[in-house]
């Protein structure tokens, strides 16, 4: 069972692996809502995660033998990384099983530790079965990266030093995966304070959680399509279940889009890099009453590849009007592509592209096409170039921005 006792040990034992991640007060999200604000920021462990508490807490508890015999997990990337990271502090070794699509920064990291990585299966349920198999093949002692209640506890330790922290917070918002984080945060928020409010938060692509608590039982998801990898998983764990039913007041889904907005938010208001899972509980502060409360956002993680970063920022960009393309129909003559330039640079329009198609018709002297890519100030100031364009004579048309 998770217990007062065992929470306080294992944060005697973490506390060996972990850096204090101080709360983080955000003014800027604190406007937004009407509440305070604070970010707890996971994102920057030693291993990019949360997930570096419960696999050291874990791996601490298990006997000589356990260890001397090697150990095996599944991962979708940040549980990988703390079992790696702990089992080198242990001087045992570690064999990782982690989804084919994971991305290359948690691969690389986690062999950096010394583990062994096994890529299998497009999704995590894939890799998990994988792992076992091979658990039962070779002996080694299987490390479940949630349904595991001495996981849990590990991970429990982040409501403690919340607490410690802010003792009057009202909301703690949770990221929500197999469920281990947010059964092991619930139920020490509740010990420590009951009157502490926790806030579950999925993707609405892979709410695993919320159809098992609607349903009264764990129950597993056809299909998932979700940017939050880290969350992507089919079945919650089933020793979390009975923790978050009696512990967890509310879970609120969110959708992918909503969390490329929270990562443009992160990055420009508060210089940090989240990964889109470690981002659910920004977003969903949208949907939560958040006046006159203090309110804790758990940043579950920080572990995105470039190639992530950099097409979220584009689609954030996009998504908010601050990148868009026209297109313009002008006559193929000299001077044309000029006039447009100075009707955009008179409105402060900020050119990123242009293209120019002479082939959009047979008579080129009629028309051909320029597109353009332009950087804008956002909706408004999008639709101020529009309607200079247009008063203009060029009679913009929007197109899907790419660049």
């Amino acid at each position: 069972m998770l217990t007062l006792e065992k929470f306080e040990e294992a944060m005697e034992v973490v506390k060996q692996a972990v850096y204090p991640t101080k709360l983080v007060f955000s003014e800027y999200l604190s406007e937004q809502t009407g509440g305070k604000v604070y970010l707890k920021p996971e994102n920057m462990q030693h291993t990019g995660s949360y997930k570096v508490r419960g696999a050291f807490y874990k791996i601490s508890t298990l006997s000589k033998e356990e260890k001397e015999r090697g150990l095996i997990t599944s991962s979708a990337g940040n549980h990988a990384q703390g079992v790696a990271y702990a089992a080198s502090r242990f001087a045992c070794q570690a064999h990782i099983v982690m989804p084919t699509i994971t991305p290359l920064i948690k691969v690389n990291r986690t062999k950096s530790f010394g583990a062994e990585v096994i890529l299998h299966g497009d999704v995590y349920d894939e890799a998990y079965q994988h792992a076992r198999v091979q658990a039962e093949e070779y002996g080694y002692t299987f490390v479940h990266p949630f349904n595991d209640l001495e996981i849990a506890t590990g991970q429990g330790t982040i409501a403690m030093e919340i607490v410690q922290e802010l003792p009057t917070v009202d909301y703690i918002l949770v990221p929500i995966g197999g469920g281990g984080l947010i059964a092991g945060v619930s139920t020490l928020a509740k010990m420590l304070n009951p009157k502490i409010k926790v806030i579950g938060v999925e993707p609405v692509g892979a709410a695993s959680m919320k159809a098992s608590l609607e349903a009264g039982h764990v129950v597993e998801l056809d299909d998932i399509s979700t940017i939050a990898d880290g969350t992507a998983v089919r079945t919650i764990g089933e020793l979390s279940l009975p923790y978050v039913q009696e512990h967890v007041d509310r879970i609120i889904t969110v959708e992918d889009e909503e969390l490329i907005g929270a990562f443009l938010d992160m990055v420009e208001n508060h210089k940090m890099v989240v990964e889109n899972a470690g981002l659910l509980s920004v977003a969903a502060l949208k949907q939560l009453d958040c006046k006159g409360k203090k309110v804790v956002s758990v940043l579950s993680g920080g572990n995105m590849d470039v190639i992530t970063m950099a097409s979220t920022v584009q689609y954030g960009l996009i998504q908010r009007n601050r990148i868009f393309t026209v297109s313009v129909l002008l006559p193929d003559k000299p001077g044309e592509l000029v006039r447009v330039a100075s009707v955009i640079a008179g409105v402060k329009g900020n050119v990123i592209k242009l293209e120019h198609n002479q082939f959009v018709n047979t008579n080129r002297n009629a028309a051909v096409e320029l597109r353009i890519t332009l950087e804008a100030f956002g909706t408004e100031h999008k639709e101020e170039i529009l309607d200079a364009l247009g008063q203009a004579g060029f009679r913009p048309k929007l197109v899907s921005a790419k660049l």
